[in-house]
This record gives structure tokens, C-alpha cells and sequence, in this order.
């Protein structure tokens, strides 16, 4: 147990008072919030549509099994009554429909700086940065490269920095100058360090899982029960499609699932190559893949904070590359909204697009993304922020144009753009101009007009004229100047120098030990 515990946590800082006061010195920016999702969702499926995809799911698991390549998987599931072959297991629907209900249908994440303490579940909707690239594209490289450390730092702090982004996901470029034995360790303190949210762990394997799990306890200064109590973190894990589980990310999701941390399940599941070509043919097998790891989790621990996650597309069947934001892509993503409520979990989307720089296209196939998750009702958007090239890069400015993107969903969000009061129905301005005037000048209009409608960062409004004259500088070139100066005067958030001490004490053991195998 660390001697540290019961410590004084604190957080803030620039970008703390920023989130408060709804500025932060670079930019003005939204204010820190966990937007709330009113719209009734969008359902594709009608009831009887409910039922035919929930019993393909459920046919799927009981007559064709998933293959677990995890013997304490396989070996806890037989435990349960399923039937298990060789690497297949095959559970009933009756097992399965009894552990998915004991997941909650919403559960908190609490990290070092309970501020920013967010929801998973209850209509909340959030979202967190690019994850996963091993590429990275900037206008001052102008071609994809390798990741490093220091361009995944730089992302984290784009990720502390904007107020909508509420969690930070995995590393949002891959450092490659970082041996991968090691790379948890160095990425992890970065991510503590240079920002106070919730943090991701990658479930790859028992090193890798137990050293995140210790460090962010060390960041929140807790002692083991109390890191134990609620989640302070979560996981994502991707099935193997079609129906496979791995072996090292079902050890991580174990590991998680019983010191109570949180989970999600997204099946990666592209139509018409690792699914069937028929989208609720592929929804109906991304709720099986998703679904058993699930039943594992509450079997394991009932009650354990699970979502589930969609990330079924298409393929371009000219060429066998993943498309994102198509028309097909938002309507599974719909639709496997609607089975989530069926199954009462809290649901991830993703804001994804397949667009190689941060032009037109990435800017449609994102929104379309990021739309489609505000119809489905998601909860949790991964990757809303610095997306390119189906997943294969990171870039800067497209984290800062898809910014601007989530600022106007949170303000569309707001109650108070649909509000219906005296104040708003504005009858006694509409008498003092009649059918003569304008509304500019009037005391109703004054009174509102520096908060009444949503103020962009990135966008430009001016005529065609006035851009000219300011330089005819094109958008992504404005994010690019933006990202500069974020960079330029960012401050981290406050850590205890006790914990940051405890912090770079535990990933120096760790590295002598020799940090996670490899096979390299």
C-alpha cells in the first residue's frame, strides 16, 4: 500500500481555472461540462427489428460460439455452464440475458482530479481524443511520419487543454522512439502529468494492465480499496473479427473487471469483410462479440462497469478499404444505440472518417460520425478529435477543426437554445419593432447578444473580402496557428510533488525489471 494515501489530492491549474471560467488565454472556449443528450434518439429498427437482430445475436452465441484464445476465459466460462470445445465457447441466452442485466446502466469515472469526474451512462454524452495511430501528419511536416514521445505529448496537451474533450483515450500517436517493453511506462506518467482526466489503459496483456493500474492509483493518492471502490479508469478492447477474443487483451479485461475498474467492449466489425455485407447482419454479430465479453465481466464481478461499443462500417469494395462516415456507418451506429437500450448498457461511437489530411472530406465523414452518435444516444465518442486516414493518423489540426465540431453539438445541447419562456418567445420585443425597425438596437438584444449564439474559435465569418484582406488564410492553416500557441503556453495541471516523485520512482523500477515482454 502506498505511503501516500489519504494525501491531499488537488487539481486546476490553467487549464482547471480555464475549464471554470470558460476561457483559456489561447482561444475562448465553452466552459468544462458533461453535455446532456435530450434528443429523443434516432431508432432505424422497429420493434419486431429489435427482436430479429437481438435473437441473431443470441442464435450466433448459442449455434456458431465465440472463440476465446484465453484459457482462464474459456476456463471460468465452462465454469459457468457454457459449452466449450477446443478454443469455442458457446453460452445460452438464458446465461447470457442474466449477466448482462447486473452491469449498471451507468456508472462514474473518477480521476486524480475529481472535477473532472464524468458519467458513463444517464443521457450523458462525451468525448475523448484520437487513439491509436502509429502516424502522425502536421502542415509544418506536410507528410505522414512515425510517431514520438514528443508528438504524443504535444496531443495530450491539446486534450487537457480543450474543454470538450472529457477523457483521454490511448496514446493518441504511437511513440515509436519508445521501445514497446517500456512505452506503457513513459506514455502513462506522460498522460498523468500532463493532464488531470480520466485516463485509458490498453488491456494488453497482465504488465501492462497492473503497471497502469498501480500509477493511476499513485496519481489519485489513493490506497487500494479506495482505487477498488469506483472506477478511476477504463479499458477498451476490440474483439478479433469474426468471433475471436485474444488472448492478452481477455487478461487485461479480467484483470480490470475485478479491481472494479471500467469496461468497454467495441467489436471492430467492417460489413462485407469481417462481417457479414448486410448492416444488421453485422450488428447482429458485433452484439455477440461484444455481449459474451460482457456476460465474462459479471461473472467474474456482478455489477461490473461494462458499455458497449459499436465501430461496425463498410468496406470500399472496389478496394477492400475501410470507409467511415458513410451512410451505413451511421445507420449501424443508430442501431446499435437502439440495442444498447435493449440491453440497458451505456454505449461508445466514434468520430471517424477515412480522409488522408484535414480537408472537405474529413471534415463530412466526421460530422457525419459524430452525428450519428448524437442519434444513436451514445455516451462515450471515442476518437472524436484528430482522426485521419481510417485510424492510421494523428494530426493537430484536425484535432483543433474537429474541436470546434464538438463545441457546437455541447451548444446544441444546451437547454437554453430550445427554452420557451416569457424571456424567449420575446413577445414585447417583437411589438417594440412591429413590422418596420430591426432587432439590432433593442435592449432584448443587447442584453444577450454576447452569449446568444454560438461563437466559433476556427470558423471564419467574414465575407469573402475581408478574408482576403486578412491574409486568405484556409482553415486548416488557422487550427495549425492555433495548435502553436496552445503548445507554446501550455501548463500542465498541478501534481503533489510527492506523487509525481512516486509516479517517476515506480516507472524507473519498472523499466530495470524490464517493463512488459516482447517478442522483440
Amino acid at each position: 500500500m502506498s505511503d501516500q494515501a489519504g494525501r491531499k489530492r488537488r487539481g486546476g491549474g490553467r487549464a482547471g481555472n480555464a475549464a471554470r471560467r470558460g476561457s483559456s488565454g489561447v482561444i475562448e472556449q465553452m466552459p468544462w461540462r458533461q453535455p446532456v443528450n435530450m434528443d429523443r434518439p434516432t431508432e432505424p429498427l422497429s420493434a419486431e427489428g429489435v427482436q430479429a437482430v437481438h435473437d441473431g445475436a443470441m442464435r450466433i452465441l448459442e449455434e456458431v460460439g465465440i472463440e476465446f484464445y484465453n484459457t482462464e476465459a474459456r476456463d471460468l466460462l465452462k465454469e459457468a455452464g457454457c459449452t466449450v470445445t477446443g478454443d469455442n465457447v458457446r453460452m445460452g441466452r438464458d446465461f447470457v440475458m442474466e449477466m448482462v442485466a447486473k452491469a449498471p446502466s451507468s456508472w462514474t469515472l473518477t480521476p486524480r482530479n475529481p472535477e473532472r469526474q464524468i458519467t458513463m451512462g444517464d443521457n450523458h454524452i462525451l468525448f475523448g481524443n484520437v487513439s491509436s495511430p502509429p502516424n502522425y501528419w502536421d502542415m509544418n511536416l506536410g507528410r505522414k511520419v512515425p510517431g514520438t514521445r514528443d508528438m504524443c505529448a504535444n496531443l495530450f496537451k491539446l486534450s487537457q487543454y480543450f474543454n470538450c474533450i472529457h477523457f483521454v483515450g490511448g496514446y493518441p500517436v504511437e511513440p515509436q522512439d519508445i521501445h514497446a517493453s517500456i512505452r506503457h511506462l513513459d506514455v502513462m506518467y506522460d498522460k498523468l502529468t500532463l493532464t488531470d482526466k480520466v485516463a485509458h489503459t490498453y488491456a494488453l496483456g497482465k504488465e501492462r494492465v497492473e503497471d497502469a493500474m498501480e500509477m493511476v492509483r499513485i496519481s489519485g493518492g489513493w490506497t487500494h480499496e479506495e482505487f477498488e471502490a469506483s472506477p478511476k479508469m477504463y479499458t477498451n478492447i476490440n474483439s478479433t473479427s469474426p468471433l475471436k477474443h485474444d488472448e492478452p487483451m481477455m487478461d487485461g479485461w479480467m484483470r480490470l473487471a475485478r479491481r472494479n475498474q471500467g469496461l468497454v467492449v467495441t467489436p471492430f466489425t467492417l460489413a462485407g469483410a469481417m462481417a457479414p455485407v448486410t448492416m444488421s447482419g453485422a450488428v447482429a454479430q458485433s452484439l455477440a462479440e461484444g455481449l459474451c465479453a460482457v456476460a465474462l465481466a459479471q461473472y467474474i464481478r456482478p455489477g461490473a462497469a461494462c458499455a458497449i461499443g459499436t465501430f461496425t462500417s463498410n468496406v470500399d469494395m472496389k478496394s477492400g478499404a475501410p470507409a467511415f462516415g458513410t451512410p451505413e456507418y451511421m445507420r449501424a451506429t443508430q442501431m446499435t444505440g437502439q440495442m444498447a437500450r435493449f440491453y440497458d448498457l451505456p454505449m461508445r461511437a466514434s468520430g471517424v472518417c477515412a480522409a488522408n489530411v484535414p480537408d472537405g472530406q474529413a471534415m463530412w465523414e466526421t460530422s457525419n460520425s459524430l452525428w450519428s452518435a448524437v442519434q444513436s444516444g451514445a455516451n462515450m465518442v471515442y476518437h472524436a478529435a484528430g482522426w485521419l486516414e481510417g485510424g492510421l493518423i494523428a494530426s493537430p489540426e484536425k484535432f483543433i477543426m474537429d474541436c470546434e465540431v464538438l463545441q457546437m453539438i455541447q451548444r446544441y445541447m444546451e437547454p437554453e437554445v430550445w427554452a420557451t419562456g416569457p424571456d424567449e418567445i420575446a413577445l414585447d420585443a417583437i411589438k417594440s419593432v412591429g413590422n418596420a425597425g430591426h432587432f439590432f438596437g433593442i435592449q432584448h438584444t443587447q442584453d444577450r447578444y454576447t452569449t446568444a449564439f454560438y461563437q466559433p474559435f476556427v470558423s471564419d465569418w467574414r465575407n469573402y473580402e475581408a478574408w482576403e484582406d486578412a491574409g486568405s488564410v484556409w482553415t486548416p492553416e488557422r487550427a495549425h496557428n492555433i495548435y502553436q500557441q496552445i503548445i507554446d503556453t501550455f501548463e500542465a495541471p498541478p501534481m503533489d510533488e510527492a506523487i509525481r516523485e512516486e509516479l517517476a520512482a515506480f516507472v524507473a523500477k519498472r523499466k530495470e525489471e524490464g517493463g512488459a515482454p516482447t517478442d522483440f
